[in-house]
């Protein structure tokens, strides 16, 4: 059995989400949040060792789309066991939101510090994803805080408003990685991005970033 892989026709029309990316994209309302994260970002990788950390240079590639299984797993496993897991499973789900939260932190700086070498229309869509996370971080946050105090009603539904910021963002997230190919990576394996992305001992000399 054999794919087909077709693109739009010169002039059809385009799916929906490929316009709310395009608009995201062109929507110069976002330059303001942009240029706020876009210092925070550059200073994440202005060192050298915590620069290798963040963008997986042991790795020879981006960590932050390893850390995203981390929360994202987390928060919707406890979902399902909120859906389908009876009254039994309640502190399992609030240890697993608990897991997401924290584990969102240090997923967010991966993240910030691939913003460093995007330009402005991708940073735009890098803007959204971050306040689309921020969001989600808010919501499972307070899930767990309703879930600590007894109220566990309130936590399941700040759960499921959570995981539905999750996955907007998630599809924002997906933009970035695959259609606009946002992602440090070691040389040996960067023929499709230019070379202020590259790192390693075959990146060009003046490479500044990753």
């Amino acid at each position: 059995m054999t794919a087909s892989h077709e693109a739009t026709a010169p002039g059809g029309p385009r799916p929906p989400l490929v316009e709310v990316a395009r608009a995201l994209e062109d929507d110069a309302r976002l330059d303001g949040a942009v240029d706020a994260l876009r210092p925070l970002a550059q200073a994440l990788v202005a060192d050298d060792a915590r620069r290798d950390l963040l963008l997986g240079r042991q790795m020879g590639h981006a960590l932050h789309p390893l850390m995203t299984d981390a929360p994202i797993g987390a928060w919707m496993s406890a979902v399902v066991l909120d859906l389908v897991g009876g009254e039994g499973s309640r502190d399992a789900a609030r240890r697993l939101v608990g897991i997401g939260v924290l584990s969102a932190l240090p997923t967010a700086l991966t993240g910030l510090a691939e913003l460093a070498h995007t330009d402005r229309r991708t940073a735009r869509v890098g803007a959204a994803h971050a306040a689309g996370n921020s969001v989600a971080l808010g919501l499972f946050s307070a899930s767990w805080l309703a879930r600590r105090r007894g109220h566990h009603t309130k936590g399941v539904s700040l759960g499921l408003a959570g995981a539905a910021a999750v996955t907007v963002s998630g599809f924002l997230g997906a933009h970035l990685a695959i259609a606009r190919n946002v992602g440090s990576r070691d040389a040996a394996f960067a023929e499709s991005l230019p070379p202020d992305q590259r790192f390693g001992p075959d990146a060009p000399a003046d490479a500044v970033v990753a």
